[in-house]
C-alpha cells in the first residue's frame, strides 16, 4: 500500500511538478514556526517603536546630548558621591510603588564648572533610554524672561500662548531640571517666588519628580526663593548634593601673567612710527 508520502509525490507528478519534497510539515510544526517569526517581527516592531519614542522625547527634553556618565569625570569624592545617588535615584525607578509613593527631588549646588549640570543630564539620558520618563531641562531664567514678556498682550509674536505651553509642559513631564536657580540673583522678585512655588507645589501634588541646580549655597537658596517657594521644597523627598571639586572647565585666562600693554617679550611693538 502507498504511504501518504508516495501519493503525494504521484499527485506532483501528475500536475508537473519537477521537486517534489519528501516530507512534509504537520499542521503543529507550521504553527509553530508561524508564531515564532510572528513575534520576532512584533518584538522588531517594539523595538523600533520605542527607539522612535525614546528619540522623541530626548528631542523635546532640550538636554545636551555629551552629559552622561560615560563623559563625567569621576575626580573628586563630591563627584563619586554624586553619582552615586544619582544611580540609586535611577534604579529606585524599577518599583512602580517608589514612582507612586510620592515626589522627589534632588538640589544640585555648588560654584561653577564643577559638574551639577553634567550629572543631572545623565541622570535625565539614563531615564529616557531605561523607563522612557519624560524630561524637560530648562533654565530658569530663561523661563522667568519669557513668563515677563507673556505679560506684553500688545505683542505680535504669540509670546503668552507659548508661555501658557511652556508652564503646561513644566507641569506634565515626569522630570523638570531647572538650571541656573536664581543665578545672579540674591532674591527672586515676589511674583516670581509665587508663581515657581506655585509650579513645584502642583507638580508635587501630581507625584513629579524635579532637580533644582543653582550656584547659592542652601542657606543662600532658601533667601533667594522666598518662605513661600522653599517651603514647597521641603515638602519633597530631598537629595542635596553638595559640588566642591575642581572645575572641569578649560581656563581662558592663563595662570602665568602675560606682557602687560605696551610690552614685548619680542621687541616688537605694534603701531610705531619710524
Amino acid at each position: 500500500m502507498d504511504s501518504i508520502q508516495d501519493k503525494i509525490k504521484q499527485l506532483g507528478k501528475a500536475l508537473g511538478r519537477q521537486h517534489v519534497p519528501d516530507s512534509y510539515t504537520d499542521y503543529k510544526s507550521l504553527k509553530s514556526e508561524f508564531e515564532t517569526l510572528a513575534n520576532r517581527d512584533v518584538r522588531l516592531i517594539q523595538q523600533q517603536g520605542k527607539k522612535q519614542r525614546i528619540q522623541a522625547i530626548q528631542g523635546r527634553s532640550d538636554l545636551n546630548s555629551k552629559w552622561t556618565f560615560a563623559n563625567l569625570i569621576e575626580d573628586s569624592n563630591d563627584v563619586i558621591e554624586a553619582v552615586s545617588i544619582a544611580k540609586s535615584f535611577i534604579a529606585a525607578h524599577e518599583d512602580q510603588n517608589w514612582r507612586r509613593s510620592g515626589s522627589h527631588m534632588m538640589i544640585f549646588y555648588g560654584d561653577y564648572g564643577r559638574g551639577k549640570s553634567h550629572t543631572a543630564g545623565a541622570i535625565a539620558h539614563e531615564l529616557i533610554e531605561k523607563f522612557e520618563i519624560s524630561v524637560l531641562y530648562r533654565q530658569l531664567s530663561s523661563i522667568l524672561e519669557l513668563r515677563f514678556f507673556s505679560y506684553d498682550y500688545n505683542a505680535k509674536d504669540d509670546v503668552g500662548q507659548k508661555f501658557r505651553e511652556i508652564n503646561q509642559e513644566l507641569l506634565d513631564v515626569d522630570l523638570l531640571i531647572l538650571d541656573e536657580v536664581c543665578v545672579n540673583e540674591s532674591i527672586l522678585k515676589k511674583n516670581a517666588q509665587s508663581w515657581l512655588g506655585n509650579l513645584l507645589r502642583q507638580r508635587l501634588a501630581n507625584n513629579k519628580n524635579c532637580i533644582l541646580i543653582t550656584n547659592h549655597n542652601l542657606a543662600e537658596l532658601e533667601t533667594a526663593l522666598g518662605p513661600y517657594c522653599f517651603e514647597s521644597i521641603k515638602e519633597y523627598d530631598t537629595y542635596k548634593v553638595k559640588f566642591s571639586g575642581p572645575s572641569r572647565r578649560k581656563e581662558i585666562v592663563p595662570t602665568q601673567a602675560e606682557p602687560q600693554r605696551g610690552q614685548s617679550t619680542t621687541g616688537y611693538q605694534p603701531n610705531q612710527v619710524r
